[in-house]
């Protein structure tokens, strides 16, 4: 599984603190880790919880990586800003018993974590906690699992409306405010990373236009 992690401005300072706790966990059960920042406050490109949102629905609908980890200082921004985005299913998640749930019930392809809100003492153990809860095991299987068949039914009418109720990605890019897409492509590290593993044509070619 290719992983994206997504900081925005106010939470930039953690960047490093979060993506050690990530790669801690996520790398040895063999999955990739993009960091597409922000990496520091000083960034000469600056994220907004709405660019976090613009930016995970770019990469979950290129396919150029399967799943997003993002969050703000209540994790409530960013996640409204990527369910706002077609094809992105974004929870917010505080602690593992939430990664769990929402990793077998939901079974999303985004979570959304508050790094100011209750982030104190520990609180990188509390993060590996999290991600080892989303990424060691098989997501989907449902909770409690007599359930698993009404939640997998769920998930597809959910996916369903979601369809319907957002244009597709790429009109999205092309009527949403073009200096905001601007500026959420603008990482020192977008490019190098998503050119390489974006699957759609159509979105590549339409965002190196923009450059």
């Amino acid at each position: 599984m290719k992983i994206a992690l997504i900081s925005e401005n106010s939470q930039a300072a953690k960047n490093g603190v979060i993506h050690k706790a990530l790669s801690n966990v996520a790398e040895p059960l063999g999955h990739q880790v993009f960091n597409y920042g922000m990496y520091s406050a000083e960034d000469a490109a600056s994220l907004t919880y709405v660019m976090n949102g613009l930016l995970a629905g770019i990469l979950l609908n290129s396919k150029a990586v399967d799943f997003v980890v993002t969050g703000c200082g209540t994790g409530m921004g960013s996640m409204l800003a990527c369910n706002a985005m077609p094809g992105v299913f974004c929870g917010l998640v505080i602690d593992p018993t939430d990664a769990f749930l929402f990793g077998q019930i939901n079974d999303g392809n985004a979570i959304s974590m508050p790094y100011a809100k209750g982030f104190g003492w520990a609180a990188e153990l509390n993060l590996e906690d999290v991600y080892r809860k989303l990424f060691e095991g098989e997501r989907g299987l449902g909770y409690p699992k007599e359930r698993a068949e009404i939640m997998r039914k769920n998930r597809g009418i959910l996916s369903d409306l979601k369809r319907v109720t957002c244009n597709d990605m790429l009109t999205v890019l092309k009527t949403v405010d073009q200096d905001l897409l601007r500026a959420a492509i603008a990482g020192e590290k977008f490019a190098e990373y998503f050119y390489a593993n974006s699957q759609d044509a159509a979105i590549s070619d339409y965002l190196r236009s923009l450059s």
